[in-house]
């Protein structure tokens, strides 16, 4: 499969056919860094890790150069990080097994460019070969312009996409923001409690970047484990660890809705929300 990057390519873990890999692909992740992926889709991630039909495939938009970095990787230039990341990228795919991991190369200022197509292009050969039941990415209320970017180039693709292609589920997830904030019956709820260890490791080998100077990985399962406690407050814990995330298919399949209005829908229910229960106790 040829993409508009030179350097962008494909992985497969224990290596295999390209094609193979991608057509077996039932939950398909585009994340717009290396580790995005394995902090916002764990719960997907543990449920194809233990079932023998599903298979996770992810997608990572950006070259890595940019990451902010200190302590042994301080005097590194973008060319190295951008190897390193790609090598942690993979290790996390060996472990997690993915069943492809696809790297497109693409720098931040060209994932944000709304007038270039070719991320766009990019992505719709890949859902046409994965054809896949499940698809995540950034939520469109990230703080991370790179990030929110990434969303929007998946609402696209998948709008481009005849009707019996198109994947059955489409959800925004956490990364650079919580979606604790979201009324509880607007939230999507996975489980990652599973697999205490395997969720370290796949955040663990991202060293360039908790070495570098940010503890991605302790924040991450601090979140899980934060979401899981206070989801519920007059209720004991139904599980020790999830993420939240909003189905975003409706926007996906709508190529009249555009994505502010939708996302400003769920900011003014909590928003009413808020101001109804402060006026229900306010004299």
């Amino acid at each position: 499969m040829k993409f508009h990057k030179s350097k962008s390519e494909i992985f497969v873990p224990g290596g295999g056919d390209v094609e193979n890999a991608l057509a077996s692909t039932t939950d398909l992740c585009f994340a717009a860094h290396q580790d995005d992926i394995e902090i916002m889709a764990y719960g997907p991630i543990i449920a194809c890790y233990d079932d023998p039909v599903r298979k996770f495939t992810g997608v990572c938009v950006s070259d890595g150069a940019g990451s902010p970095r200190s302590g042994p990787y301080g005097g590194y230039t973008d060319e190295q990080m951008k190897e390193i990341r790609v090598e942690e990228q993979k290790n996390a795919a060996v472990l997690g097994r993915y069943g492809a991991q696809v790297f497109l190369a693409y720098t931040s200022s060209e994932i944000k460019d709304k007038n270039l197509f070719a991320t766009v292009d990019d992505f719709e050969k890949i859902l046409l070969a994965a054809r896949p039941e499940a698809v995540y990415t950034h939520n469109l209320a990230d703080k991370h312009d790179t990030h929110v970017a990434v969303a929007l180039r998946v609402l696209e693709a998948i709008r481009r996409l005849p009707g019996d292609t198109r994947p059955k589920k489409i959800y925004s997830m956490e990364v650079w923001r919580g979606l604790d904030w979201l009324c509880d019956s607007d939230k999507a709820v996975f489980d990652t409690s599973g697999h205490p260890n395997l969720a370290n490791a796949l955040l663990g080998v991202y060293d360039s970047q908790i070495t570098g100077g940010k503890r991605y990985d302790a924040a991450t399962i601090g979140r899980r484990m934060a979401n899981a406690t206070y989801f519920e407050s007059h209720g004991v814990d139904q599980s020790e660890s999830i993420s939240f995330a909003l189905d975003i298919t409706e926007l996906a399949f709508d190529p009249d809705k555009k994505p502010a209005d939708f996302i400003n829908e769920y900011i003014s229910r909590f928003a009413c929300e808020v101001t109804g229960r402060v006026n229900r106790f306010s004299k």
